[in-house]
C-alpha cells in the first residue's frame, strides 16, 4: 500500500495526533501548552485512543510537517507582540483586546476564561445547581462545541430553559456578574475579574444546537417550539445543517473532505439529499467517488439516528474550520483541486 493510501481516511486531529506522539513526552507537552483547551482535548483524546498506527503513517505524517516547515519563513518576531500589533492594526484598539485576550489565553488564566480549561461534566457540576440564568452567561462565553458539551450533562428538563435564555440573553447584568464571580471564588482560591463577557442572543443558542446530538437537539427544539413557535423558528433558521453544505464552495468542500474519514461520509451520505451528494462527489477524484458510490449501493439499510449522528459529526468539523478561517461557510470560490 502506497504512503498516500495509508493515510487516506485520517483526519486531521489523528494527524496531529500521530505527529504528538512521535515527538516524545516532554517535546509534545511543550507543544501542548501553547494550544487552546478544545484543541488540548481534541488531540489528547486521539492520543490516548491511538491504536495499529503503521510505520508509513508515521512517515507520512512527519513528511507532512517538514514540507510544511520548509514552506514557512523564521521571521525571528516576537510573536505575541506581532500577533497583537497587527489585530490593532487590522480591527482597532476595542475590538483587537477581546480577540488578543482569547488567542494569547495560557492555561493559567483566571475567572470565567479557566472554565475553557475544564471537562464539560465538571462545568456542569459547577454550575448544576445555580439558577440558569448563569448558567446561560456561562455557557454563551465558552466556545460553542464545549458549551454544547455543558448542555448534555445537565437534566434534559433545564436544557431547554437555559437555551431559551442564551438566545434572548441581550447584555448581562452586572448583579449577575457578581454572583458569577462569587460562585467561582468558591470552586478556587483567588480573585477573579469578569471583563469580557458574552452577550448571547439567538445565533449563539443556534451554534450550541448544531453541536449537540440529534436527539438532544430534537428534544430542545420541540420544547422550544411549545414554549415560544416564533423565536424556535428564528434558532432553526440560523441553524447549520447538511443541505447548507450546497453554499460551500468547491475549494471548501475539497478541504472539509480531507478532515472527514470515508465511513463517516458514507453512513452521513446515506440520508442525504442528491444534490449534496453529487456536490460531494464532483469535489472527489473521480476514482475516490466511484468508490464512495459503489460503497453507498453496497451499503445496507443504516439507522436514522446513525446518519444523523455522523451528518453532525461532519458539520461539526466545518464549523471549527470555519471558526479557525479554513473554509466559508458560503460564498463563491474556484473548482480546482487543491
Amino acid at each position: 500500500m502506497s504512503e498516500a493510501e495509508e493515510q487516506q481516511g485520517v483526519d486531521g486531529v489523528t494527524r496531529a495526533a500521530i505527529f504528538m506522539m512521535s515527538l516524545g513526552e516532554k517535546e509534545a507537552a511543550a507543544i501542548l501548552r501553547y494550544m487552546e483547551p478544545k484543541e488540548v482535548q481534541r488531540v489528547g483524546a486521539a492520543m490516548a485512543s491511538l491504536t495499529h498506527v503503521t510505520h508509513e503513517q508515521i512517515d507520512g505524517v512527519l513528511g507532512e510537517f517538514v514540507q510544511a516547515v520548509k514552506s514557512e519563513t523564521a521571521l525571528g518576531l516576537d510573536s505575541e507582540e506581532y500577533v497583537r500589533n497587527t489585530l490593532v492594526e487590522a480591527f482597532g484598539v476595542e475590538k483587537a483586546a477581546s480577540l488578543v485576550d482569547r488567542i494569547l489565553t495560557r492555561p493559567n488564566s483566571k475567572g470565567i476564561e479557566s472554565l475553557k480549561w475544564l471537562d464539560p461534566r465538571a462545568i456542569a457540576e459547577i454550575f448544576r445547581f445555580e439558577h440558569p440564568q448563569i448558567v446561560s452567561i456561562v455557557l454563551s462565553y465558552l466556545e460553542n462545541e464545549q458549551a454544547a458539551e455543558v448542555l448534555k450533562h445537565f437534566p434534559e428538563e433545564r436544557r431547554a430553559d437555559v437555551l431559551m435564555r442564551i438566545a434572548t440573553l441581550d447584555g448581562v447584568q452586572p448583579e449577575a456578574l457578581q454572583e458569577l464571580d462569587e460562585i467561582l471564588e468558591r470552586q478556587y482560591a483567588g480573585s477573579f475579574s469578569l471583563t469580557s463577557p458574552a452577550s448571547g442572543g439567538k445565533e449563539i443558542a443556534a451554534n450550541i444546537l448544531n453541536f449537540l446530538d440529534a436527539d438532544s437537539e430534537q428534544q430542545i427544539t420541540e420544547t422550544i417550539q411549545q414554549v415560544d413557535a416564533e423565536l424556535a423558528e428564528e434558532i432553526q433558521g440560523l441553524m447549520f445543517v447538511f443541505d447548507n453544505l450546497l453554499d460551500v464552495d468547491d475549494r471548501g468542500i475539497q478541504t472539509l473532505l480531507r478532515e472527514v474519514t470515508s465511513d463517516t461520509l458514507m453512513i452521513a451520505l446515506k440520508g442525504a439529499d442528491a444534490a449534496v451528494k453529487e456536490k460531494i462527489f464532483k469535489n472527489m477524484s473521480q476514482r475516490a467517488a466511484d468508490m464512495l458510490r459503489d460503497d453507498l449501493d453496497a451499503k445496507g439499510p443504516v439507522r436514522l439516528s446513525e446518519v444523523e449522528d455522523a451528518q453532525k459529526e461532519i458539520l461539526a468539523v466545518a464549523k471549527r474550520m470555519a471558526d479557525d478561517g479554513e473554509i466559508a461557510l458560503g460564498g463563491s470560490g474556484g473548482d480546482e483541486f487543491v
